[in-house]
This record gives structure tokens, C-alpha cells and sequence, in this order.
């Protein structure tokens, strides 16, 4: 079996395992954060936690680029650009920007967390830098490129800003929660979710892929129903949480 042929039955399978993980997700939420739970084995400190998950991503797709058979264009370096990007900050900056201790990690989500971000690193640095047949500059001039790295770089940004709100509402070393307020939290409870699946889908559309769909298709099954969770808890914790707001898309859920 040729390396490739592997590749297209792991994309089958990767979305595959998407539904699964979504209806999964449904039901039991993940034991990390304010869902943070006995019986799931040892655990990691956080902050560590997340170096040692996202690191993997940033990796993967570095050692792609370096191994890759297709021509080096202005295009693939703004995908890799991207994609170094998000996920440096995500590995390398966001986890000590924390400011709640919490009870650490399972390390078996840390595991899982890990793997993920390996195959998805792969597949997506795989396709763009071998598999694909190649990304022209021209391809810069493209409706899909222009459209996908525009709704990419709005994501980032609205991640971002959410993440930036909801940590400033706890002093270095304060552990507890608080109603977020402000720019789409006015709308919402999870724009910091809503932003990271604009970026992946920005990404699909960008690279016009399979790996990139995937990798939308994951993020969504991940997110969503981790923003359903989020809005129930506020609800249930706090009696004055905005009756508006909704949970995950403006005015709509």
C-alpha cells in the first residue's frame, strides 16, 4: 500500500471519526476546564498540558513542509504562515497567558489531544506540500484564497479578543468564573469557539481541500457541542445570565 493510498483512507476515516466524536460529545463532556472531573487517570499541570497538545500541530506541519515534494510558492508560505501562526500562539503563548491553576488535564486527553494534532498536522501539511498539485502564486488571485484567508484572519481575530476578555476577568492566581461581557459576548457565550471554527473553515475554503474540510468538519464537532455545555452552565450558575444571549450563533442558537 502506497503512502497515498493510505492517506485518502485516513481522510475517510477522519471524518468518519468526527461524526462519532460529535455525537460523543453530545452527551459526555470532555473532564478538562470547569468540567474537570475524577476517574479519568492522572493528570498535567494545564499550562503544560497545552504545550504538550498543540505543539504537535505546528510540528507535524513544519516537517511536511521541510520533506515536501512540490515547488515552495508565495502560496504555500502564506499556508504556512497561517497555520504557524495560530498554532505557535495556541502551543506557546495562550498557555501561560492562563491565569486559573484548575486540576489539570487527564493525561489521557493530553494523549488524544496530541494524536489529533499529529494526524491533523499530517494531513493537512501532507496534501498542500505532496499530495496536492501544487499551489501556483496565481492561485493567490483565486475567490476561494481571497475569501478563505479573509474569513481565516476575521476568525483569529474574534478568537483572540474573546479569549482576551475572558481572561482579564480573573486576577493572576483566581481560579473562579464570571459572566464575560462585551464585543460578541454581548450576543453569545462562545465567540472564542465561533472564532476558531471561522478559521478552519476559512482554511478549508482557502486551500479548497479534503484535509482542510476535515479539519472544519472537526473543529465544529469539538466545538459546538462544548458551546451547548458552556451556555447550559452559565444558565445554571448564574441566575442574572443575560436571558438574550445565545450559545453559540448570533440570535439564532
Amino acid at each position: 500500500m502506497t503512502e497515498k493510498v493510505l492517506f485518502d483512507y485516513i481522510i475517510i476515516g477522519w471524518f468518519v471519526l468526527a461524526v462519532v466524536v460529535f455525537l460523543m460529545l453530545i452527551f459526555v463532556a470532555a473532564p478538562y476546564g470547569r468540567y474537570a472531573r475524577g476517574g479519568w487517570g492522572p493528570t498535567i499541570k494545564n499550562r503544560a498540558g497545552w504545550v504538550i497538545m498543540e505543539a504537535a500541530a505546528p510540528i507535524a506541519f513544519a516537517i511536511c513542509f521541510i520533506l515536501g515534494d512540490n515547488a515552495s510558492t508565495f502560496t504555500t508560505l502564506v499556508f504556512l504562515g497561517l497555520w504557524q501562526l495560530h498554532y505557535i500562539h495556541r502551543a506557546f503563548i495562550y498557555p501561560f497567558g492562563l491565569r486559573s491553576r484548575g486540576d489539570g488535564i487527564p493525561l489521557v486527553i493530553v494523549s488524544l489531544g496530541m494524536l489529533f494534532n499529529t494526524v491533523n498536522g499530517y494531513l493537512n501539511g501532507r496534501y498542500i506540500f505532496t499530495f496536492s498539485s501544487g499551489y501556483g502564486n496565481e492561485w493567490i488571485g483565486d475567490p476561494r484564497f481571497i475569501i478563505g484567508v479573509s474569513l481565516f484572519i476575521v476568525g483569529f481575530v474574534i478568537n483572540r479578543r474573546a479569549d482576551l476578555i475572558l481572561r482579564n476577568l480573573r486576577r493572576p492566581g483566581e481560579s473562579g468564573y464570571r459572566i464575560p461581557h462585551g464585543e460578541l459576548y454581548r450576543w453569545i457565550s462562545c465567540p472564542n469557539y465561533l472564532g476558531e471554527v471561522v478559521i478552519w473553515v476559512g482554511w478549508a475554503v482557502a486551500t479548497w481541500s479534503l484535509p482542510g474540510m476535515a479539519f472544519a468538519v472537526w473543529t465544529a464537532a469539538n466545538l459546538v457541542p462544548r458551546a451547548r455545555l458552556h451556555h447550559a452552565w452559565y444558565r445554571k450558575n448564574f441566575p442574572d445570565y443575560p436571558p438574550g444571549r445565545k450559545a453559540f450563533l448570533p440570535g439564532i442558537w
